[in-house]
């Protein structure tokens, strides 16, 4: 395991994360020493692109699982992957870009229900459910909370 952090560059504290989230499979030796395929590098450096991306972890592991453990993936393969994942990546890229070509005129607001918010409350759409911030991701992106209410307020 220690070879494998140092050659990936990658603590050894997320390998058996990694490993425990079915990313990356090895095995004990008899004299309990652990070891990896040596695709596991590869499959490592994929996992760390993928989630600089942005990707999320159970993204990642989906799109692994259809790939062996032990060995090295094809240039077809990383070109599916790529692909699967390409879609969402736009979507976060355009939703990015929104947030940051509308952010100039909340900075600093400190309400994010106020009338005039194209950011949070196009149209001032969220009058009717009374004062105060109610939504913190305007795509409903966010989880409800157990009252079944989304975001903060």
């Amino acid at each position: 395991m220690g070879q494998l952090a140092e050659r990936s560059g990658v603590p050894v504290s997320t390998l058996h994360f990694y490993e425990s989230q079915g990313l990356l499979e090895g095995w004990r030796t008899p004299a309990n020493h652990r070891r990896y395929f040596r695709a596991s590098l590869r499959r490592l450096a994929l996992i760390r692109v993928a989630q600089r991306a942005g990707v999320p972890l159970r993204e990642i592991r989906e799109q692994l699982s259809a790939l062996p453990h032990d060995e090295v993936a094809s240039p077809e393969d990383w070109a599916r992957l790529a692909e699967n994942w390409r879609t969402g990546l736009t979507a976060r890229i355009e939703r990015l870009t929104r947030l940051r070509d509308q952010m100039e005129g909340c900075i600093g607001c400190g309400c994010l229900s106020v009338s005039r918010c194209p950011l949070r409350n196009p149209g001032d759409a969220l009058a009717a459910l009374g004062p105060g911030a109610r939504l913190l991701d305007p795509e409903g992106e966010q989880e409800a909370d157990e009252d079944g209410r989304r975001g903060g307020a």
